[in-house]
């Protein structure tokens, strides 16, 4: 078993938005994003979380800070079992002026503050509540979304890799691994060899919003054309 994955996500929260950045126990970041508020952003952020751990999820601690303690979006983040630290805003004003932080604010940098924070002072801070009734009502259904968006996210990160390896012209080809046309496709067609005699027609039978999607992306003799620009790759094991 690995070491346990530890990663730090400063949130810096507003009315419609959340611009966040984790960060990992070196201090280095990770990743930054501006994410929506709601279910989307939160399936969002546990993208990007999952984006950064290993293949054990139950070995990660994902450790949040944010200047509030309150509101669906919080108790979201408790529910699935990430650490939150509330930070007031006399907290942070302290912990820029022990650091040198400069005075001057803006959402990156309170992201990049607040993840640094947790990081080095977390042993400073209260963390939140999450025993509620609201918060124990969604704990279930929160961790299954969030289990279920890791799943997906290194799914897609094995695909990425196998692709890499003997079928690199379908990286090229498609922009999103996991959006359902290309995974139809990729599933019809999932060698060269077979990329090479796709017609139009499999790609016909898909609904006209996903053909119109793969028409912008590519067509089978755009991939097969691809494929013929480059040194013949060996099939997969086992074929």
């Amino acid at each position: 078993m690995g070491a346990r994955v530890r990663l730090f996500v400063g949130d810096d929260w507003a009315e419609d938005h959340h611009d966040v950045e984790v960060m990992d126990e070196a201090g280095k970041v990770l990743a930054r994003k501006r994410l929506p508020e709601g279910v989307a952003g939160m399936a969002q952020l546990h993208a990007l979380v999952g984006a950064h751990l290993g293949e054990g999820e139950e070995d990660a601690e994902v450790i949040v800070g944010i200047e509030t303690d309150r509101g669906p979006w919080v108790q979201a983040l408790i529910a699935v079992g990430y650490r939150v630290f509330p930070v007031n805003p006399l907290q942070a004003s302290r912990y820029r002026q022990r650091h040198g932080v400069s005075g001057a604010k803006s959402d990156a940098g309170d992201a990049h503050m607040l993840a640094d924070m947790v990081r080095t002072d977390s042993h400073q801070l209260r963390p939140a509540a999450g025993d509620s009734p609201e918060a124990e009502g969604i704990k279930v259904l929160a961790r299954t979304h969030k289990t279920l968006i890791w799943e997906r996210t290194r799914a897609v990160q094995r695909l990425r890799h196998q692709l890499r390896e003997y079928f690199p012209a379908a990286l090229e080809a498609f922009e999103d691994l996991d959006a359902p046309d290309t995974l139809e496709l990729v599933g019809k067609a999932p060698d060269p060899a077979q990329a090479a005699r796709l017609t139009r027609a499999p790609a016909a039978a898909t609904s006209p919003a996903r053909r119109r999607r793969s028409s912008r992306r590519c067509t089978p003799g755009t991939w097969a054309s691809r494929r013929r620009s480059r040194p013949p790759t060996p099939p997969p094991c086992g074929r």
